[in-house]
């Protein structure tokens, strides 16, 4: 471990400075959405933000445009010459607007800021989150530990929310956490791999109007691809196998548009359910409101209103705001460096060596059985000095005696620790703040 770097990716000269490059680190700065701590992907400058499974997109559009296209070029306006003007003519220039509006709101579901809360970064105060002491803690140091959940009100009913160890919050009433995009979501639906984006507050209503015109265009298609056979059954005089011989593109149209719509035609008529009720996806698989009270309900005219005809509520994150390495928050929120793709995982997967040290010591709540990194009475000790391992040896070897296995990985432990330590210890000089400040116990 001696000489060896703490991560793949090193700190940024910045935090390894001395004090007087603090003003320098001052200067470095990044977009939030370089060093966005989620799992999103970002175009055009971080004004545009979209899962990590972005590229599904791709094939969603080419699902929807490639039958459109055929039913265009070979259907609508053989359609037009068969039926005359002026409807004939409204036929293909219908097919694609509506095609042009599918393809929009796609890009407004899955391009936009789903409704993601902010990350906190420290855990709440132990005050602001109603803990106790611990009983046992009589006569000592007391011992913190959060709630999982917290009593609100909605509407005159007692709503659970749950404590996020992630983004380190009492995630607010609907909000989920999304495994995908590793966040917390406002009014979490679902997340579709298909648009490739998380479905929450800010984007709900684009995805319902992306559904209903995807179904909208598969009965469009599906029903003048039937016209089109009878057109030219009756014009020819041939049965139906005539008229596909004669048009195989309709035949194709009619298999592809009636699978389609059976998918895409039963997803809207659940979330149809969902809006005129009030329920998310998520609650409706994990509550069943049927069987109790919805605190969310105000009536489906009021529940279409809110989904359909409320303002949209801004983004809570600036995605292009610039932080530098001297904020005291943001070494806590962002990793502010120049990572590569294989770095950033790495530096995000260390956990408990990263900046999230401070909410996973915190959630097992300073006891003393952490007696592999250090103890409750030393854990802000971590970040000021290093951590002398004279006198902090394993009680008991499981290969028998000292000198095995165990020993060896102890002391790695113990070194990862002092270099851990000696690392915050000069980011904190380059800060210009007081050391120990993020793994404070509060």
């Amino acid at each position: 471990m001696k000489g060896r770097s703490l991560f793949k990716s090193p700190l940024p000269r910045s935090y390894l400075s001395d004090t007087s490059s603090a003003s320098s680190a001052a200067v470095a700065t990044h977009r939030i959405y370089q060093v966005w701590r989620g799992k999103n992907r970002f175009l055009c400058g971080g004004r545009l933000i979209f899962g990590p499974d972005a590229s599904s997109i791709v094939l969603t559009v080419a699902l929807i445009m490639t039958p459109l296209a055929l039913f265009v070029a070979f259907v609508s306006f053989r359609v037009a010459d068969l039926i005359g003007k002026p409807l004939g003519t409204a036929v293909p220039a219908m097919a694609m607007a509506v095609g042009v509006f599918d393809v929009v709101v796609l890009v407004l579901t899955s391009g936009r800021d789903p409704g993601i809360i902010p990350r906190n970064a420290r855990p709440p105060e132990p005050d602001d989150a109603d803990s106790t002491a611990s009983p046992a803690a009589a006569g000592r140091a007391p011992s913190w530990s959060l709630p999982p959940t917290r009593d609100v009100y909605v509407n005159g009913m007692v709503v659970k929310v749950k404590y996020c160890h992630t983004c380190m919050l009492y995630r607010p009433p609907r909000c989920s956490h999304c495994s995908v995009c590793n966040n917390c979501v406002d009014r979490f639906d679902h997340h579709c791999p298909w648009v490739g984006q998380c479905i929450g507050r800010r984007n709900y209503r684009f995805f319902f109007m992306f559904i209903s015109s995807t179904t909208f265009l598969c009965l469009y298609v599906f029903g003048f691809s039937w016209v089109n056979l009878f057109l030219i059954s009756r014009q020819y005089s041939v049965g139906l196998g005539g008229a596909v011989a004669d048009s195989p593109v309709s035949g194709f149209l009619i298999a592809y548009t009636f699978v389609t719509a059976w998918f895409v035609g039963g997803l809207t008529a659940f979330h149809s359910y969902l809006v005129c009720t009030n329920q998310t996806t998520y609650e409706n698989f994990r509550y069943r409101y049927e069987g109790k009270a919805n605190p969310f309900n105000r009536g489906a005219a009021a529940n279409v209103a809110e989904i359909f005809f409320s303002p949209i509520p801004p983004s809570r994150n600036d995605f292009r705001a610039k932080v530098s390495p001297a904020d005291p928050d943001a070494a806590a929120l962002y990793y502010l460096g120049p990572l590569s793709s294989e770095s950033r995982i790495s530096f995000y997967t260390r956990a408990s060596l990263s900046f999230d040290m401070a909410k996973a010591s915190f959630d097992l709540n300073y006891s003393a059985k952490r007696t592999s990194v250090a103890s409750s009475s030393d854990f802000g000790d971590i970040y000021g000095h290093q951590v002398s391992t004279a006198h902090q040896q394993p009680r008991h070897s499981i290969f028998g005696g000292p000198g095995g296995e165990s020993r060896k990985v102890e002391e790695e432990a113990y070194a990862v620790t002092a270099e851990l330590g000696a690392t915050m210890q000069q980011y904190g000089a380059a800060a210009d703040r007081p050391r120990g400040r993020e793994f404070e116990a509060v």
